[in-house]
């Protein structure tokens, strides 16, 4: 037969065995053992190639299109869609937006093997191993990992943000807010959401970043309580039983670090298609679905399947996320905080002059006045507010009654002085 034939290295061994066959006149029965095949198909195979030659041998399939194939036409309208929407997408993220906003379907190794082929995709290699595994917690809920992402999470469109991610040690699960920085009040924010959904976690794992920690000394007051300094952040943890755990390098806390990398590469994206550049669009993407898609494609079954949230119960969320500050009551019932006044009002019980209490500042802004754990009512005192609408605290004191005798209509001082005329030198002034 003229020409070239491209063998497999099974086809070449099947021609070695069958020549012997046909030239030494080796048994088929050996031939079988050889070939490792039925004897059946060994006589099916000897007879292609007694009547085709080395031809025979060849797959009948070669050079044919698959029956379960994708049609050429197909293959080049997904590779001109990876080029004009697509580029820098990977084949897995790819295939899921081909399907949600193209209506193709085709499988993530399918599109990686065409991109391969077409040279828009490289392998990535592989880094060695740096550190060695830790062991995730057995049970959802009994270590959560919190850390903030600053990333041009909207490209060239708007200026960096802070993406705060929190995500479950032993299932993956992941929650997440933006803000423009990774401040006390966006993860204030971010836990009492993860509260609301799930309950009170067990622990949580933080980095330094002074929104966790402090490295103040302890005052007076801390030191005789045997109390340690804690942040806005850490007091909260502390009312709700949550324990503080900070890591030491970014790579303790690597499961909430390679989460990043997630979102850094589905959440941009997102943002692309979407045309969103502005963090209260974005934040209502992430609780509108986005987050829940990549929990049910990521996130797994915990090694035990005992739930280690706590319930909530009736905390008030409110009052422990916020920030709070100690001052002292002045004597005429009114306490400064930043430049503000705020007068007490008269109340059971009413603190005294001179005692402390806390001003609690919470997320929403507004201000309250603890005093032993019972909120104060009270009245912000302005510059143009009249002196009539601020309310008399002091006692009332009773009038004093005066202390001078004022003599009667008829006492002798209030007569008119008799004057007698003087008789010569020596007489004496008359009597009245």
């Amino acid at each position: 037969m003229r020409g070239h034939l491209e063998m497999s290295k099974k086809e070449r061994e099947r021609l070695l065995v069958l020549s012997r066959v046909r030239d030494q006149g080796m048994s088929l029965k050996s031939a079988t053992k050889a070939l490792s095949i039925s004897y059946r198909q060994t006589r099916r195979i000897y007879k292609r190639f007694l009547d085709k030659g080395d031809a025979g041998l060849i797959h009948k399939s070669r050079g044919k299109m698959s029956g379960r194939g994708f049609d050429p036409s197909f293959r080049q309208t997904v590779l001109e869609l990876y080029k004009t929407k697509y580029s820098d997408f990977g084949p897995t993220l790819a295939a899921e937006k081909l399907l949600e906003e193209d209506g193709l379907t085709v499988d993530h190794e399918t599109l990686r093997r065409w991109l391969l082929k077409e040279g828009l995709w490289q392998r990535r290699r592989k880094r060695s191993v740096h550190r060695q595994r830790r062991t995730p917690r057995a049970r959802f809920g009994e270590l959560v990992q919190m850390d903030g992402s600053h990333h041009l999470w909207f490209e060239e469109r708007a200026p960096k943000s802070c993406l705060m991610n929190m995500v479950d040690d032993a299932t993956k699960t992941t929650l997440s807010l933006m803000d423009n920085e990774e401040t006390t009040s966006v993860s204030m924010r971010l836990l009492w959401a993860w509260i609301d959904k799930y309950g009170i976690p067990q622990a949580v794992y933080v980095d330094h970043k002074n929104v966790f920690a402090t490295d103040r000394e302890p005052t007076i007051e801390e030191q005789l309580k045997g109390e340690i300094p804690l942040t806005h952040f850490g007091r909260a943890c502390d009312k709700l039983g949550i324990q503080v755990i900070r890591a030491n390098s970014p790579q303790a806390k690597g499961r909430v670090e390679r989460n990043h990398r997630v979102y850094q590469d589905r959440l941009v994206k997102e943002f692309r298609l979407k045309r969103i550049q502005a963090l209260e669009p974005a934040n209502k993407l992430l609780a509108s679905g986005f987050v829940d898609g990549l929990n049910e494609r990521f996130a797994k079954a915990p090694a035990d399947p005992i739930d280690r949230h706590r319930p909530l119960g009736k905390i008030d969320l409110a009052a422990v996320f916020s920030f709070e500050y100690q001052r002292t009551i002045g004597n005429d019932f009114t306490v400064r905080f930043e430049g503000r006044l705020f007068q007490i009002t008269k109340q059971i019980p009413l603190p005294q002059p001179k005692e402390k209490l806390v001003v609690q500042v919470r997320l929403d802004s507004s201000v309250h006045l603890i005093y032993k754990t019972k909120a104060l009512e009270f009245i912000e005192i302005t510059k143009e507010a009249p002196a009539e609408s601020i309310p008399v605290i002091a006692k009332e004191e009773k009038p004093k009654k005066s202390t001078a005798n004022t003599p009667a209509a008829n006492h002798p001082w209030r007569r008119e002085w008799q004057k007698k005329p003087l008789v010569g030198t020596n007489q004496k002034r008359g009597h009245f």
